[in-house]
């Protein structure tokens, strides 16, 4: 019988690499629109020491937009339209918040930060509960086994009672959820929070601005309890009813997308931000191995592999920049150093990398996996691609959502036909909308999209940056799905169908209803029709 070799010992490379990676907590923050998201990413860059002041969304009396929501567009409109990356230290963890759009016309936008991301942070109007566009981001988190942790915002407001909430949000995403503090006075009416790991009751203050931190107050049970106060008395019941059921954390649930962490608070108000980063500190998980297509886990000590999750262009108005956001996944990441890209098997030189902060750059000369980089007028990478040294390696492809609405793009000024095509082209590639072309010969684009809303940002920035003023011709198409060539026979005689080609040769099979789609279903069952498309 052979002797098991024994494993190489690690390098003083792969060591640093295992340390640095156990530093670091890569988290998005998903939500339904205006629950308090932007609010709540711009008060955990305020405790985290990122900013000195937090921003307002719609700012006031002079006061700046929110870091998050850096784009003319957002701070115009009052919501994010785009995701964002924040790079930012608390002690000695590395934090990478990926803050996404809440709107549902920027579903596939969250759909790719969400496979860039570690976990995430679920927030949650104390009003309103489980809204739809929560419960959509959160089935999309639960399909990739991603460990959440749930803030319930705006609890200085009129709300739902907490018992009710937590049974709310178990029934509705079936999930265990494991409150870690426990709000203290009725719904309006809001007096603070006890801490279930310590027993402290940190007494909320009201606040006017909220754009400065604000010190806690925190008494022990003892002397919280001498205060006698009738809502302290009854949040302490209800304490230990939850200690007497088990509702406690259990991190290997937690970290398996079984339960998630409960943390009530007020972030317009800055009261429960600072509770909230302290457990991301220490419930978040580091990265670990990423698995490849063949479901193989790349190790983090591998030499460098990431993948890229997002393209951004212009956002330097002096400059027709584009910017591809790179997951690292393993290995070390050195300024200038020579990977391949996996799609075109290519060459890539790395010269113009930069930490990434909303709008603000700065050259960056190495990184580790968790990390998130901005690789700066990378015009030979594409969402989804592949980057790596060493042993080949591929990650999966990144899903987005088949397009709902579908709409000709007409030219308005015929003199500006190579701006019209090159913008469409750009906004294709940043995955604004989908650019489709018929199989019938009609040279019109078409371009898709979740909603009306993409739409307009398209239409808004084919003027603003390509100086293209565009007319939009709605379709009577309102469902699609990704199909084959098997698809495309299936569908040649029917009226109310057609066959859409994208620019990556993806095709699209349109219909004018979900009935239209469900009689193609009937009549063909092994045709391909999948809603997930890829890119």
């Amino acid at each position: 019988m052979a002797t098991p070799q024994a494993a190489a010992p690690a390098t003083g490379e792969e060591q640093a690499t295992c340390v640095a990676a156990a530093r670091r907590r890569t988290f998005a923050i998903i939500s339904h629109p205006h629950p308090g998201k932007t609010t709540l990413t711009e008060k955990l860059l305020l405790y985290a020491g990122a900013v000195r002041e937090a921003g307002a969304v719609q700012g006031k009396h002079g006061r700046g937009g929110a870091t998050s929501d850096w784009t003319e567009l957002e701070r115009r409109r009052g919501i994010s339209v785009t995701s964002t990356a924040l790079h930012f230290e608390v002690g000695d963890v590395t934090f990478n918040l990926l803050d996404t759009p809440g709107h549902k016309d920027f579903s596939e936008d969250t759909l790719r930060v969400l496979a860039a991301a570690d976990c995430a942070v679920m927030i949650l109007d104390v009003a309103k509960g489980v809204e739809p566009q929560t419960l959509r981001l959160f089935q999309v988190a639960r399909a990739r086994n991603m460990p959440l942790l749930t803030f319930i915002n705006k609890c200085d407001r009129p709300g739902l009672e907490p018992l009710e909430l937590i049974d709310h949000i178990e029934k509705t995403l079936d999930i265990q959820a494991t409150p870690v503090t426990w709000p203290v006075g009725e719904p309006g009416n809001f007096q603070g929070v006890i801490d279930r790991r310590s027993g402290d009751f940190h007494r909320f203050e009201r606040v006017a601005g909220g754009s400065k931190i604000v010190p806690t107050t925190v008494l022990s049970g003892e002397q919280a309890a001498a205060q006698g106060s009738d809502a302290l008395l009854a949040a302490q019941e209800e304490v230990a009813l939850l200690d007497a059921v088990g509702a406690d954390h259990d991190h290997e649930a937690f970290l398996a997308g079984r339960a998630t962490p409960v943390f009530f608070g007020s972030a317009v108000s800055n009261f429960g931000v600072g509770l909230l980063l302290d457990a991301l500190v220490e419930l978040a998980p580091a990265p670990g191995p990423r698995l490849d297509v063949d479901d193989e886990p790349r190790p983090l000590q591998a030499p460098f592999s990431g993948f890229v999750f997002k393209i951004q262009a212009n956002s330097d108005p002096n400059h027709r920049d584009r910017v591809a956001f790179v997951r690292i996944c393993s290995g070390r990441f050195e300024r200038g150093m020579r990977v391949l890209n996996m799609r075109t098997g290519k060459p890539f030189v790395m010269s113009h990398a930069h930490e990434v902060f909303a709008q603000e750059r700065q050259a960056l000369e190495e990184a580790w996996p968790g990390d998130v980089i901005g690789v700066v007028n990378a015009l030979d990478l594409n969402i989804g691609d592949t980057l790596f040294a060493g042993p080949p390696v591929r990650f999966p492809p990144i899903p987005s959502l088949a397009p709902e609405l579908f709409a000709h793009v007409r030219n308005r000024d015929a003199t500006r036909s190579k701006q019209f095509r090159r913008g469409l082209s750009q906004l294709d590639e940043e995955g604004v909308v989908h650019l489709l072309t018929r199989t019938n010969g009609d040279p019109a684009p078409i371009v898709g999209g979740v909603g009306r809303l993409q739409f307009e940002v398209a239409t808004e920035r084919m003027q603003r940056e390509f100086g293209v003023h565009v007319g939009l011709e709605p379709t009577n198409y309102t469902v699609a799905r990704r199909t084959d060539e098997s698809g495309a026979r299936a569908l040649a005689r029917n009226s109310q169908a057609e066959i859409l080609t994208r620019t990556d040769g993806t095709m699209l099979a349109v219909f004018t209803s979900e009935f239209v789609l469900a009689r193609v279903l009937v009549a063909h069952p092994d045709v391909m029709m999948d809603e997930l498309l890829i890119r």
